[in-house]
């Protein structure tokens, strides 16, 4: 089987967005990292470069793993152990928080709501409520209709969906 992408300065600048001096130092240290595996076992399919390419397209586009076997000429059970594998030593090593971090207050801006928006979200809001209302009142349904038995048990049915309706309004 033949993939189509490989660790070549097209390819790499386009589906990941870094240079290819980059994109070299980045192999380099998932490789100090453990990235070949520790030796032993059967050999990967792939070279380093295109496992840590594959999983640069995986979290850069939004292709499955099914979408992306082909492109690199593997099955999707390879596609899925090489990102398990290489996931963690791509990630970012945590930065060192400074001494009075704890106490500094970070305040992200909104935006401002675009004209017609907040009617829009009115409306999202007034059909959401419905529908959850329709689902709420199908569940209590269910519960009628799975209670139907001799004795009490239409009673206490009835009962239970009476306090969870007066609970609905309160909350």
């Amino acid at each position: 089987m033949c993939g189509v992408l490989r660790a070549e300065p097209l390819w790499v600048e386009t589906f990941t967005g870094l240079r290819m001096d980059r994109f070299v130092k980045l192999v380099k240290v998932v490789r100090e990292r453990g990235g070949n595996g520790p030796g032993g076992g059967r050999p990967w399919c792939l070279p380093l470069e295109d496992r840590v390419l594959l999983v640069a397209v995986y979290y850069r586009t939004d292709l499955t793993m099914r979408q992306l076997a082909p492109l690199f000429g593997v099955s999707p059970a390879t596609v899925c152990r090489v990102i398990q594998r290489l996931r963690p030593l791509l990630a970012i090593e945590p930065a060192s928080r400074p001494a009075d971090a704890v106490e500094r207050l970070w305040i992200s801006p909104g935006r401002d709501l675009l004209p017609g928006e907040e009617e829009d979200n009115a409306e999202h809001r007034r059909v959401r409520a419905r529908v959850e209302h329709a689902f709420a009142r199908m569940k209590h349904y269910k519960i009628l209709r799975d209670c139907r038995q001799r004795g009490t048990g239409l009673h206490h049915a009835v009962q239970a969906v009476a306090h969870m309706h007066n609970l609905a309004p309160a909350a």
